[in-house]
């Protein structure tokens, strides 16, 4: 399966946490540029708002100035999609939570699943189960989210597109486990499977699905691996890998890591990256 920009005509910029992210020198595109970036990260939001407002997901009085405000969204990493017309056609969040000393410091603490009385302790033993495993692993742990298509672009190749990009993302910065939180709208679900996500589970039994009074409609808590994703799409991932690593990262703030600044140093000479090695050439 090929996914390429030149078959899609759409490219990909990224935009990092607000605050002083530290950027991998795998990315070779990066700029800091305050207003582009709070303008795309207000048409990010807007964008999310609007197509979360035509599924029924949320109501008006959720939005602020059109917007689809969210906590976390500042200290997240966004992968957005661009259509040949300059405009956002689908967008992913990516939260890094590595650092968390446990369930009650992860977003996904205020899922509905964490207050059900059958299933809420299995849930937080299955999470907390999952940070203990990136650790030992010694990899990233997250939480993805924020995912929406336009409506002009669902049937196409990009629904898949934006969630195997952002895998890619998550190769770039050294490989990730983690958790996101799936509707059964669109076949949401149904698409994160296919990927290779898989059902959480607890003491040998899978969680099951669960409704979501807030955004109406059935969810349920999938896990991932960003380092092992569906061998059918293992070369998109790579593919798509390349092209994330050569696309726009626009920065708020100044921060880089060591190695960006020893590039900038020695001039022509390229520095090994450290991390696991890309993905072969890929919901």
């Amino acid at each position: 399966m090929v996914l390429s920009r030149t078959r899609t005509q759409t490219r990909f910029v990224i935009l990092p946490p607000s605050s002083r992210p530290a950027i991998s020198p795998r990315f070779r595109n990066v700029e800091v540029d305050v207003r582009r970036h709070d303008d795309l990260f207000a048409e990010m939001q807007r964008f999310r708002g609007s197509v979360y407002l035509a599924d029924g997901a949320i109501q008006p009085e959720d939005l602020t100035d059109g917007r689809h405000k969210v906590g976390i969204d500042e200290r997240s990493w966004h992968v957005l999609s661009i259509d040949s017309s300059g405009r956002i056609c689908a967008c992913l969040r990516y939260l890094e939570e590595r650092n968390a000393n446990g369930f009650d410091d992860l977003w996904v603490r205020h899922a509905a699943l964490s207050q059900c009385p059958k299933f809420g302790h299995r849930f937080r033993g299955a999470v907390e189960t999952e940070m203990e495993r990136a650790k030992a692993m010694q990899i990233g742990f997250g939480e993805v989210g924020g995912w929406a298509v336009a409506e002009s672009h669902r049937g196409t190749l990009e629904p898949l597109r934006i969630i195997l990009a952002t895998y890619g993302l998550l190769q770039l910065r050294g490989g990730c486990t983690g958790i996101a939180t799936a509707t059964f709208r669109h076949s949401s679900a149904t698409i994160l499977r296919r990927i290779g996500l898989n059902s959480l589970s607890w003491d040998g039994a899978e969680l099951p699905p669960y409704y979501d009074p807030k955004y109406r409609c059935d969810m349920e808590v999938l896990h991932f691996d960003s380092r092992c994703p569906n061998d059918k799409y293992r070369d998109s991932v790579g593919e798509l890998t390349h092209a994330l690593a050569a696309s726009s990262v626009i920065c708020r703030d100044g921060g880089k890591s060591p190695l960006h600044t020893l590039q900038r140093v020695f001039h022509g000479f390229e520095i090994p990256s450290a991390g696991p090695e890309l993905v072969p050439a890929l919901a």
